[in-house]
């Protein structure tokens, strides 16, 4: 080959390689021609036909137009690079390059977006003010370097503590004595210690001396007293501290605190503290520290303390003892008298209302000991304290302590994080999220210089204020997210110093500017990739101008034509203005890495409801606040304030039509979330809000309701945490017609909505369940999840720490997807974790834990009922789900499942549980049905009275197939149904299903619903629906193939509609309903289609004069009875179809009773109780037998107690029937008397029993009295009488030692359940009455006190 062939092959190569590398690396394009604009405010840019620029330095410009094919490139590898102006639009072929995919931007660039919004410069009508626009034809590429987005503490940060590469030493009892630490100088580091007993041994003073004569010049010296150090300390030992440099050892006294830090050698290096001891009751401190620079330039902190520490406690609150005088303030000593365990001298006292207001307290002292206290509040006249309670702060007994701390990170902390962070830079700035409640525990550092850290660790200035997690905690992943803010690539927006006015009432909520910049991109865009890039001071209060904007972009990814997909990658978007992601009309767009810190209003945005495809990739948004956008955005004063777009006479309800800024809010479920964490809200992390039908721009996009049923996209590993509502809420929609007058409310307002999801969106297509998979939620006040639709089911998820870990609901009334059922599978609950939290102003809530008493932060209120799992209405599936650390207080009712507070809508007896785990759950703490009193209220609505679900194995109450309900639904009991008071609810067998009960042209009404069976126990509900509706719904939970009668406390409805809810084919009940006399009616059958909105006619009622006749029920043809005397209409309620297992109604649709009555003038009230009965009472009878209880597997269990006494008659023949049953163990008596059973109250055992025979002794109660001074503490006592007992003698003081109330009279008959012990249990329960006594109950052992509020 040639030499001239040669050479131009290798020219050739050379244009190639400078060819490629000009295309990955934009700057290096030999076309470009520098550009030098320098700094004109008065400048406006065109960049056009052809036109190719390099950007090399810092210029200002009045504006930036790329259009027709020109470009602007900015250069890498140069001086930082600040581009000041007040927008820049690319267009019609316009480009601009940062960097590129392959060939990152390294250098620093930042773009300054100016303006004001009343400068008066005419604003783009599309795009707006201070803005990155990219229009049709416009290309934006933008590639900064490339870092680690976000990652996890992987080592938790204390407030203030110490981190990787400091010491610490800690020690109190029994390591009494003078302890040495010697330091090394250069390296901060322990080379030895040692602890000399000066205390017993005369010998360690010796010891002592050669110690500190050995120990080289130069080194550090710690030395102090734990306990008590002086005893057998000799003159030796105290010289030599002397010669060091103390002035305190030489006359060092018995137990007195003392702290020394010298530098051998150096005595006037010296710090020194010393105390006399305080006595028993008193703390007392000495402590001192230094810093001292090690040999690298680092400082270091030597501290010392040695302290008599006093712990202290509250006593449980004390209402006002009787002899108590209010005139010139309380005297303590009256307190005393009522509770010795009152300590002498209280630190600290409070009182509060019986109501619970707080009252200020005024402590007068006298003679020392004996002194008063006054109260200071409302209706507290003078002093007195009225009408209150107060408990007193007590100081225990002193205990030494001795610490000694060195740390190495002086005003620094080391982070360890879960991934290699070496991307990060020195000067790089870091947020690390809240780990508890308050989402404004989240703080910032920036990152220093560390030679010494690993590839997972960053040095950080300062000290952390708050405790961030940095673990997984009894299960459960808490590590705080850290994230990364800075980038080498800046667009920022170029603020005031203070808020001015561009909207009206604006600087009413804000005191700071809000008019920052944005980005948007438009429809017909050619290329647009961003990635590595800060955005800080973006967006603005105003609609369509967000930090970054997709708008009405349609398709994004290869669906659109774009290869490679349209993304944002690795952004930092913080304290900016108005969201933080906005996908608007837009599809398929890729949203990865992007880090959203400190905006206003939603961070993660899809607009209308049109938004599909689009991917949210390991995402994090925290400390996302309210914004005046949208309603949804608003807080409660932005809500009642900002009435923009009402009717003339809105009155805003801001829980129910704002308050719902999110972390990610999506207007449509076909959206992907992966690996995101949503790390504080003002209100919920995860919100999908149903759009009807599309708004703003997108309207038409597609048909009524098609988004309500499309199925959800990917929720794969996504967390939520410090959220003020909810971790993540599926439930709602938005208003999407304009107000009106029948509708005051604005446009956009919540509303009511259902999620149904089903294959192709279609209703009558196959469900295809939303599948929320390895979801985490811990630390959200109100709620980890609020789940309301059809098929959505959770896999393998976490809840913690959260007021409410999770609420499945369906339709209230009815499921909106009949046949479908909501389930959690495979997922933890832990109701008060290890995570404890930092006691600080931001947490409002701070008080004892259930377990073990120690403080914490709480998520609402000191008594609120934390709860894991919370029934609504249903149908919902519990399936091998752990229940962790939920432990009841008295005064908080903590409980692994619940029901629903205040409740007016249906519970649904195909509410089943199976393979639950309880670990460190008392049984006791399992289930909770409520109670009147805070929180609860009147526990009086619907759907409190009729709370059930159906534990299918036993693993709740340990009778598998059991039905466990609330304790006075006489509706579904029987007569073996056993109590367990703990709970407040019962355990039952049975068939259940509803009956739902529609009331039309009537007022509202009262029912009262009676199983005939227990007839004297009337079930009052006062309808689900509020009192504007046309017509009353009420939804009883009833006993299947029995009689009930129904009432109303008006006169009866024109027209009932009776649902056979539940019911299978051939089920069925026999109702009477009450109606006037002179009443006539027309009754038929029907089938309604709820979804095709269908109603089938299938049959008709006709008269019988026989109540025989409405046993032949027919598909097309029935009876009913009218009896004139009781004013009843009988009616048999049966199925005739058959329904799915998880459906409401049978496959044909509702089958339904229609009765229209046509009432007489001037009708009466139509309760016919008191006629009805004992007409048609029944005897209770047990249709289904109760299950048999498991075995005791575990030492917290069930103790199953029968008490049972009767009397019996045949023909003439009269005896009684008695006996006691503790575990299916029988326990008789032959003679008429008393049998008394005693129960171990540790293991639940039988330990002794007695019989006491009238015949034999005539002094019963003395002789169970001494019987029962005999019994051991904690044992349970049952006692149950046969025939007529003795019940002279004292009686009263024999079960009042064993618990029953004061004031009780005994009858012929008697069952007792007491105990004896320190305290009363809640489940002591006295039954006396003439013909028959009963008490079934679930009693759990061991017999546990719970600890009080």
């Amino acid at each position: 080959m040639s030499a001239e062939v040669s050479c131009v092959l290798l020219l050739s190569v050379l244009l190639a390689v400078q060819k490629a590398t000009a295309s990955s690396c934009p700057d290096l394009d030999p076309r470009l021609k520098l550009w030098t604009p320098g700094h004109h405010e008065d400048n406006f840019v065109n960049i056009s036909r052809g036109q190719e620029l390099l950007l090399a330095s810092s210029a200002t410009v009045h504006s930036i137009l790329i259009t027709n094919g020109g470009k602007l490139v900015i250069k890498d590898n140069t001086g930082p690079i600040v581009l000041r102006t007040r927008h820049i639009l690319i267009e019609n072929g316009g480009e601009m390059h940062v960097g590129s995919e392959s060939c990152p931007f390294r250098s620093n660039l930042t773009i300054i977006l100016y303006g004001r919004a009343d400068d008066g410069v005419q604003p783009d009508s599309y795009f707006g003010r201070k803005y990155i626009g990219v229009g049709s034809g416009g290309t934006l590429e933008v590639h900064g370097e490339k870092k680690l987005s976000w990652t996890f503490l992987n080592k938790t940060l204390n407030p203030g503590g110490l981190q990787e590469g400091g010491y610490y030493f800690e020690r109190s009892w029994g390591h009494r004595g003078i302890i040495v630490h010697v330091i090394d100088p250069k390296t901060g580091s322990v080379i030895h210690s040692d602890r000399f007993d000066t205390y017993k041994l005369k010998g360690e003073s010796l010891r002592l001396v050669r110690y500190l004569n050995a120990v080289d010049d130069g080194m550090i010296l710690s030395v102090a007293v734990n306990d008590e150090g002086s005893r057998s300390l000799d003159d030796s030992a105290r010289k030599a501290m002397t010669k060091l440099g103390s002035k305190h050892f030489l006359h060092l006294g018995f137990r007195h605190p003392w702290s020394f830090i010298t530098v051998k050698g150096t005595p006037s290096a010296s710090v020194e503290d010393h105390i006399e001891y305080q006595g028993y009751k008193g703390s007392a401190v000495a402590k001192v520290f230094k810093l001292f620079q090690a040999e690298n330039g680092e400082q270091f902190n030597v501290s010392s303390t040695s302290e008599w520490v006093q712990d202290v406690e509250w006593t449980e609150w004390f209402e006002k003892p009787e002899k108590a005088k209010s005139k010139g303030g309380e005297r303590l000593s009256d307190f005393k008298a009522a509770h010795p365990e009152v300590c002498d001298h209280p630190l600290d006292i409070q009182a509060v209302t019986l109501d619970g207001a707080k009252l200020s307290t005024e402590v007068l002292y006298k003679s020392g000991r004996d002194y008063r206290f006054f109260c200071r509040g409302p209706e507290q006249a003078d002093g007195s304290c009225r009408n209150y309670r107060v408990r007193f702060l007590c100081g225990k007994n002193v205990r030494p302590k001795l610490t000694v701390t060195i740390d190495t990170n002086v005003n620094s902390t080391i982070l360890r994080v879960a991934d290699e962070v070496q991307s990060w830079k020195v000067g790089d700035r870091i947020v690390v999220a809240s780990t508890d409640y308050s989402m404004y525990q989240a703080e910032e550092f920036q990152i220093m210089p560390c030679r010494a850290c690993q590839p997972n660790e960053v040095k950080v200035a300062g000290k952390a204020t708050y405790l961030h997690t940095g673990e997984e905690i009894d299960g459960v992943d808490m590590r705080a997210e850290v994230g990364l803010l800075s980038r080498n690539i800046v667009v920022m927006g170029e603020m005031e110093t203070g808020c001015y006015s561009y909207h009206s009432g604006l600087c009413s909520f804000f005191d700071f500017d809000t008019f920052g910049g944005h980005i948007k991109v438009a429809l017909g865009f050619k290329a647009v990739h961003m990635e590595g890039m800060e955005l800080k001071h973006m967006g603005q209060q105003s609609l369509g101008h967000y930090p970054i904007h997709f708008h009405m972009a349609g398709d994004t990814d290869e669906k659109g034509g774009y290869d490679p997909p349209t993304y944002v990658k690795d952004l930092a978007i913080h304290h900016a203005f108005s969201r933080c992601v906005t996908i608007h009309g837009s599809n398929g767009l890729l949203v990865k890495d992007v880090v959203g810190y400190d905006t206003l209003g939603h961070c993660f945005f899809t607009e209308d409801g049109p938004e599909v495809r689009n991917t949210f990739d390991h995402c994090l948004g925290l400390v996302v606040k309210p914004s005046t956008l949208l309603p949804s955005d608003r807080d409660t004063r932005m809500c009642k304030t900002i009435t923009e777009g009402a009717y003339p006479g809105y009155v805003p309800k801001p829980r129910q039509d704002c308050n719902a800024v999110s972390t990610f809010w999506l207007a449509n479920p076909h959206n992907n979330l992966i690996n995101c964490a949503a790390a504080g809200s003002e209100e919920t992390g995860f919100w999908f809000v149903l759009h009807h039908v599309p708004t703003g721009l997108s309207t038409g996009m597609y048909p009524p309701g098609y988004s309500e049923h499309l199925p959800m996209g990917t929720f794969y590993n996504n967390r939520a945490h410090s959220n003020y509502r909810a971790g993540m809420i599926i439930d709602n929609g938005v208003k999407t017609t304009p107000a009106s007058a029948k509708d005051k409310r604005p446009i956009l307002t919540l509303i009511a909505g259902r999620y149904s999801p089903h294959q192709d969106a279609d209703p009558l297509k196959p469900r295809e369940p939303a599948i929320i998979q390895r979801f985490i939620a811990y630390k959200n006040q109100d709620h980890g999840a609020w789940l309301r639709g059809g098929d959505v089911w959770l896999d393998d998820c976490r809840f913690a720490d959260n007021g409410i870990g999770l609420t499945l609901a369906s339709g209230g009334t009815f499921p909106h997807d009949d046949g479908s059922k909501q389930e959690v599978k495979n997922s933890l609950f832990v109701g008060e974790s290890g995570n404890t939290g930092t006691e600080t102003m931001d947490n409002n809530v701070w008080g004892p834990g259930g377990l073990d008493h120690s403080g914490r932060t709480l998520p609402i209120g000191e008594n609120f009922p934390i709860r894991g799992i919370q029934f609504y209405d249903g149908p919902i599936n519990v399936q091998n789900c752990t229940f962790r650390k939920f432990a009841a207080l008295e005064g908080r009712h903590t409980s692994a499942l619940a029901f629903r507070l205040n409740n007016a809508w249906q519970s649904c007896p195909n509410n089943n549980v199976t393979n639950l785990h309880f670990e460190n759950v008392p049984i006791t703490s399992r289930v909770f049905f409520g109670e009147p009193g805070p929180w609860f209220n009147g526990l009086d609505m619907d759907g409190d009275k009729t709370s059930v679900f159906h534990d299918v194995d036993g693993s709740v109450s340990e009778y598998p197939g059991s039905y466990l309900i609330k304790e006075d639904n006489w509706l579904i009991r029987h007569p073996d149904c056993i109590d367990v008071p703990d709970w407040r609810g019962s355990i039952c067998s049975g068939r259940y299903a509803q009956v739902y009960i529609q009331a039309y042209r009537s007022p509202n009404l009262q029912m009262k619903i009676i199983k005939n069976d227990y007839y004297t126990h009337p079930l009052y509900l006062e309808g689900a629906l509020s009192k504007s509706t046309h017509y009353q719904q009420y939804q009883p939970v009833i006993t299947l193939q029995k009689g009930y009668t129904i009432h109303w406390d008006k006169t009866a409805p024109e027209e009932l509609v009776l649902w056979l809810i539940n019911f299978n084919k051939n089920d069925w009940i026999q109702v009477g309903l009450c109606y006037p006399k002179g009443t006539t009616f027309s009754i038929l059958s029907d089938i309604h289609h709820r979804l095709l909105k269908k109603t089938e006619k299938t049959g008709v009622f006709y008269p019988s004069l026989q109540m025989d006749r409405l046993e032949y029920r027919y598909p097309t043809k029935g009876y009913y009875y009218w009896d004139d005397d009781t004013g009843l209409l009988f009616l048999k309620l049966k199925a005739q179809h058959e329904k799915e297992p998880f459906a409401f109604c049978s496959v044909k649709g509702c089958e339904r009773i229609r009765i229209k009555a046509n009432l007489p003038k001037k009708a009466q009230i139509s309760d016919c109780q008191a006629k009805a009965y004992p007409k048609y009472a029944e005897k209770p009878s047990v249709d289904v037998p109760m299950p048999k209880k498991l075995p005791a597997t575990h030492m917290d269990h069930f103790v199953e107690l029968k008490v049972e006494s009767y009397k019996t008659r045949y023909l003439h023949l009269k005896d009684d029937f008695a006996y006691i049953s503790v575990d299916g163990k029988k326990f008789s008596l032959s003679e008429d008397g008393i049998q008394v059973v005693v129960v171990d109250g540790h293991d639940g055992k039988v330990v002794d029993q007695m019989s006491f025979r009238n015949s034999i002794l005539q002094g019963i109660p003395g002789q169970i009295d001494n019987y029962v001074n005999n019994i051991r503490d904690n044992s349970i006592v049952v006692m149950m009488s046969k025939g007529r007992f003795i019940a002279k003698g004292p009686w009263s003081k024999v079960l009042e030692k064993l618990g029953a109330q004061r004031g009780f009279k005994l009858k012929d008959k008697m069952a007792f359940v007491g105990y004896k012990g320190s305290f009363r249990p809640f489940w002591v329960r006295l039954s006396t009455d003439d013909e028959a006594v009963k008490i079934f109950q679930a009693l759990p052992v061991p017999v546990v006190k719970k600890m009080k509020l």
